[in-house]
């Protein structure tokens, strides 16, 4: 080709590494080639409306302009970034030999903190958050935007933050990767990360044949797939969603897909191995079985998280449980509370025990993750709440007897306990109520703390109407980063009784579960 090949890029420090790594490509083969750093979109002009030529990336469109207008001859894009529908008229002409494709944690002492209950990770993107908040979830993620150096330099500046999370192909092409970095073996990449793509206009068949000698077939192979599965979740490039395809041994293509709830809570797997050759249908697969597994109402929550939200949960919610709510209803949810278990010496837990209360399921786990249920010496157990009481029977034994609240347990105990001393598993977040009346009663209470609860709500719209709550520690939660505004649905009377200290309208539901706090709420809207 004799004339001179106009390569578009943006100008940040690594689109400019990439496309001059297209540009030395290019140069082998003999091709002359001049780099078009473009700025801005300001002085672009088309003669249709974006959406009506297919322009939708975030990061792709001012190339994509520049491109139909003719500036261009070719773009070259950070393959993870670009839409998986490309732009009327344009078309994908070449992917370049994969990178790196890992997420690395950079952090800022040591990795001693990944063992901790509390921690703070900084990360842009939702993915990301999704998927360390599904290993982690009781540490806390927060924002981190622009470029890699301007997020290397807030991690060093920052007095709080433990680490901060970045594409190991992106340090690395910058001779950027810290000594104090690892790579995120576990957690599922971006689909395309790593890969760098060429874009050409469709009817240039000169451009396309030449960008063409640069495409490496096995990445462009894999990527394909993993868009492809991107493609038909109908997600975007800022969806929790990893995927990633290798060949393996030259002879067979390896697939694993994840699709997670924002806030990790929920996550659905997939993998999958062809034959390559045989591996077209690896992203129809794997797709259906994430849809079929509840994949469809999570990335309806995800798509609908701009529409007017009127209720908010300050508990997750299960694909069941976000079924029951009416078409009026736009709910959103996340866990207010994130519990982490302590542990409790066996010494302990094998002392025999004439009186033992358990207030919550959480207590359960505590106790028979420390000891096996068959070493446990309880003679009388008293519950609050028909769930715990089913898990204490079914995992620990016989129930003496249970109520639906704490301060009523108290008050039976009072009148009908078999001596005068009780051991309560209890968290380090509590009401006072059952400790305080015991007490006053002389009763002696034996606390053990067996789990601690962390305060993790989010910010809410200001116009909600409706709050549901589940506990006393969900309410203060709340309060902590919100204003009492609204309705408080409450799953029983200690939870209404703190949700009354700062909520003027508060109902409780009949029976103290989720569903009973749902239909409340439906009640409301019909």
């Amino acid at each position: 080709m004799s004339k001179i090949i106009r390569i578009g890029t943006r100008d940040s420090q690594l689109a400019l590494w990439q496309a001059k790594t297209v540009q030395n490509l290019l140069k082998k083969l003999g091709h002359k080639t001049v780099l078009v750093p473009v700025k801005s979109t300001g002085d672009l002009v088309l003669d249709r409306p974006l959406h009506e030529l297919g322009i939708t990336g975030v990061f792709t469109r001012t190339l994509d302009i520049s491109m139909l207008n003719n500036d261009i001859d070719i773009a070259v894009h950070s393959l993870k970034d670009v839409p998986t529908v490309l732009p009327i008229g344009i078309v994908q002409a070449a992917v370049i030999k994969r990178g790196n494709i890992k997420d690395t944690l950079v952090f800022k002492n040591n990795e001693e903190f990944l063992s901790n209950k509390d921690a703070i990770i900084a990360t842009g993107s939702l993915r990301r958050r999704a998927q360390w908040l599904n290993r982690y979830p009781t540490h806390t993620v927060v924002g981190l935007r622009g470029n890699v150096n301007l997020r290397l330099q807030k991690l060093e500046e920052s007095e709080d933050w433990n680490g901060a999370i970045f594409a190991a192909a992106g340090l690395g092409r910058l001779d950027l990767t810290p000594e104090d970095a690892i790579n995120l073996d576990w957690m599922v990449p971006a689909p395309a990360q790593g890969a760098i793509m060429v874009t050409a206009l469709a009817e240039d068949e000169e451009i396309r044949a030449i960008c063409a000698e640069i495409n490496h077939e096995e990445t462009e192979i894999c990527t394909t797939i993993e868009r492809k599965f991107l493609n038909l979740l109908e997600g975007g490039c800022t969806a929790p969603i990893g995927a990633i395809a290798y060949i393996k041994n030259e002879e067979e293509v390896v697939f694993k897909g994840v699709l997670l709830s924002p806030d990790g809570s929920r996550k659905i797997e997939v993998t999958r191995t062809e034959k390559l050759g045989g591996h077209h249908n690896i992203a129809q697969f794997c797709s259906n079985y994430i849809i079929e597994r509840g994949g469809k109402t999570l990335m309806d929550g995800i798509k609908n998280q701009n529409i007017q939200t009127n209720v908010y949960s300050t508990k997750s919610f299960t694909e069941g449980q976000e079924l029951l709510f009416n078409e009026k209803i736009s709910a959103k949810s996340n866990d207010a509370i994130k519990i982490s278990l302590n542990r409790i010496s066996l010494a302990t837990l094998k002392v025999p025990m004439q009186n033992v209360v358990i207030t919550s399921k959480n207590a359960v786990e505590a106790i028979l993750t420390n000891c096996p249920a068959e070493e446990l010496k309880f003679k009388n157990i008293y519950c609050v709440g028909r769930r715990t009481k089913r898990m204490v029977e079914k995992r620990i034994g016989k129930v003496t007897h249970t109520e639906n609240n704490a301060k009523d347990l108290a008050n039976y105990l009072v009148e009908y306990i078999d001596g005068t001393e009780v051991t309560y598993f209890c968290s380090d977040l509590r009401l006072d109520h059952l400790p305080l009346i015991l007490e006053e009663n002389n009763i002696k209470v034996n606390e053990i703390e067996a789990y601690q609860t962390k305060y993790d709500a989010i910010e809410v719209d200001e116009n909600i109407e409706a709050i549901m709550f589940y506990s006393p520690s969900t309410v203060q939660s709340y309060i902590k980063k919100n204003h009492a505004n609204g309705i408080a649905f409450c799953i029983g009377e200690s939870t209404a009784l703190e949700a009354k200290k700062h909520f003027q309208d508060v109902r409780v539901a009949k029976v103290p579960t989720v569903e009973s706090v749902i239909e409340l709420v439906n009640e409301h809207y019909i």
